[in-house]
């Protein structure tokens, strides 16, 4: 139908960022979103710690694209639902960001975008549902027991996130 990825994937690296390993963070050594555990099981064998960090965009593209994207039917979301879903998906699971997105939809909450989930999309006002997915996913969030460690730059992302997908669908 149409291709968003390539805006919405700038927008989810730019939030990103680059090569971090805070003891902190769960997922580990991390670098443009990518944990080291996600890229060794996308490439197949073990990495080191100078390969994680000569990673670039063109190769975290196509696993964001296989494992994100495509996995929340990106191409067939109305913009904006698109950008606020994906960008869920990455941080917080494809299954909760379907669920969530469904639930603001008020269709059955299976973990799977299909077609009536596109549908109930379609009819719906695109600005409405990716500010009820922001404002869910922010609830998410805050219940997690690392939100006092990392909840400041979480908090601001999802405004961030709200504000270019309420941009997005106008």
């Amino acid at each position: 139908m149409k291709d968003n990825f390539t805006q919405c994937l700038a927008l989810v690296l730019k939030s990103e960022g680059g090569f971090v390993n805070n003891p902190k963070d769960p997922g580990g050594m991390t670098n443009l979103g990518v944990t080291k555990s996600v890229w060794e099981n996308w490439v197949g064998n073990p990495v080191t710690e100078a390969e994680m960090r000569a990673l670039g965009p063109q190769d975290v593209a196509p696993l964001y694209k296989a494992n994100y994207w495509d996995k929340i039917s990106g191409d067939s979301l109305p913009l904006g639902i698109d950008y606020a879903t994906f960008d869920m998906a990455v941080n917080s699971g494809v299954s909760r960001a379907a669920k969530t997105l469904q639930q603001v939809l008020g269709v059955a909450q299976d973990g799977q975008v299909g077609k009536a989930t596109i549908n109930a999309c379609e009819a719906a006002n695109p600005r409405e549902i990716a500010t009820g997915v922001c404002e869910k996913r922010l609830a998410f969030l805050q219940s997690l027991p690392t939100y006092g460690t990392f909840g400041r730059g979480w908090s601001s992302r999802v405004a961030s996130v709200e504000k270019a997908a309420f941009d997005m669908a106008s």
